[in-house]
Order: C-alpha cells, then structure tokens, then sequence
C-alpha cells in the first residue's frame, strides 16, 4: 500500500519507490496465495473435533501431525476459531449429549434460511415504562427478518411472529436462541418439532454463541435505542420499523463487502438522516432545512 501510494502521488516508478520505503521489490509483487489444502485440512480438524470432543486445538494438531499432515498448532487454532470449535465445559454423564446437541461444535450457517436466530431487546419509553422487542434475523444473508415491539412478549407472540415469518420466507433448518422460557415453552418447542425445524439452545451463560444475534442487537440499541427518545409505544414502532428498513436496504456491512443484505433495486433518494421522512415538508420549509 505504501508502494502505491508513493507511485500514485509522486509519479515514481515501482523500482525507486521501493528503494526509498526500503521494501524489496519482490514482496510488492508477489500476490498472496491461499493454501490449497485448507478445505482438507478443515474438514479434517472437524472430524477429529467430532471425534475427540474434549481434545483442545493442541491435541487435535498432534493428531494430524501423526496422521501426516505438515502443520503446526497455530495454523490449526486459526482454522479452530474461525470455524467456532471449542472444549465444552464438563458435564454430568448424559448419554454422550455433547455429541449431538451442538455444544461441542457450533453449526455455522451455509445458506439462507439455514440458521435463523433471536432474542429479545429490552428499552424504555419516555415514562418509564419498559417495552420490548424480538430480534429475527437469518444469520447468512445478515437480513433482520423482523422486530416486533410490545409491553410484553411472551411464547404465544414468539408463535405468532414466526407464523408469519415462516407464511412469508418458508421455516428455515435451525432457529438458534438462548434458554429463556418464551423460547423453551413447550407449545414454542413442540409446534417448530411439527413443522421440522430444529432448536439449537446455546450454554447457559455463553451469548457469545449466539453471535450473529447479540452482535445485531448491540447495532440496534448503539445506533437506535441510545439515540432516540420514545414518547409513546406507538412512536417506538415506527422509528423500530424504519431502523430495520434501513439496516436492510441501505446500511452497508463489512461482513457483506460493505453492501446491504437485502438491498432494494431501485433506491429511493438519499436523506441526511433515516428519521428525516417522519418529519413533514412544510416543517422542513419553515426551518429552510431541506430532506435531500
């Protein structure tokens, strides 16, 4: 980058930028290649995660250092981490339940509507009387599925909220959550068992394995909640709604290369700010602010 830098602003050649940054030339062009066995060897370290359930990153390397794999531990706690691996806390003897329970190894989603996940958000409104939100959001394609806002939420509203999610997007493969009793309910577990979706409970105490969601619901209450003060509840909906729109359509993700989830294919006019629209035209004439 400092090579292109000195040649793009001074108009030097390759060979005399590299000279004075004291850069050999052969690292400004060599492209970095990525290995070639990395696919093998991850699903090689998984097998043996699968395999060994309480055997750490260091373990699983010696194993595949006898299984003739050329590789040290470093280049396997890489591969370990990016693909969610880790030692389950110990447990009472269950029937060997960390092999399929998905405490041993996170599943990560590959496809849309493969892994949905939620929770719920708390906030005030002006008076001081809570009211809370369900954050849905499907963890492949980053796209907030909804966020339905009320006094109270209980398992009959997390019902109703996938019913119609599932009407709209079909029901995914897995819905991940955490271990609070709107989602442990019995009809909740019972009715996604009818329509063959599949729970995915993280560790008590671990949000970290919800990821996808905690990170989406600290985006919510930094870029939302924090800013805004809501008189009533119905105001509340509103501004919730239109976040959700934009976070959708128009706010680019670095996850995704810096572009939305579900961007629209025509976009409407840029506005300075994604509240500016509740605001009506002839406020904006009076204070000489324009919404454009």
């Amino acid at each position: 980058m400092a090579v292109m830098h000195v040649r793009q602003t001074l108009g030097a050649s390759e060979r005399r930028s590299c000279r004075v940054i004291s850069q050999h030339r052969s690292t400004q062009r060599k492209r970095p290649q990525g290995k070639v066995d990395e696919e093998l060897l991850t699903a090689d370290i998984i097998k043996l995660a699968r395999a060994y359930g309480r055997y750490g990153y260091r373990r699983i390397a010696v194993l595949l250092k006898n299984a003739g794999w050329q590789v040290n531990a470093k280049r396997v706690e890489r591969i370990w981490r990016r693909e969610g691996l880790k030692v389950p806390r110990k447990q009472p003897k269950r029937g060997r339940l960390w092999l399929n329970d998905s405490s041993c190894i996170r599943l990560r989603t590959c496809w849309p509507n493969h892994v949905w996940s939620y929770d719920f958000v708390q906030d005030r409104t002006h008076d001081g009387k809570k009211f809370r939100m369900l954050t849905v959001i499907d963890e492949f394609t980053r796209r907030c599925l909804a966020i339905p806002v009320a006094r109270s939420l209980k398992s009959d509203d997390v019902l109703a909220c996938l019913t119609e999610l599932f009407t709209i997007h079909g029901p995914p493969d897995h819905i991940r959550s955490d271990n609070g009793s709107e989602f442990t309910a019995n009809a909740v577990r019972d009715w996604l068992a009818r329509v063959d979706v599949k729970t995915l409970f993280i560790t008590p105490g671990s949000p970290w394995e919800n990821g996808y969601n905690e990170s989406f619901n600290g985006k919510l209450r930094d870029e939302l909640l924090n800013m805004e003060i809501f008189y009533t509840l119905e105001e509340a909906k509103v501004l919730v709604e239109q976040w959700r729109h934009h976070y959708n359509t128009v706010r680019p993700h670095s996850s995704l290369n810096y572009r939305p989830p579900a961007p629209e294919t025509i976009l409407p006019r840029h506005v300075t700010s994604i509240y500016a629209t509740l605001r009506s035209p002839q406020q904006g004439d009076q204070t000489g602010q324009t919404l454009s």
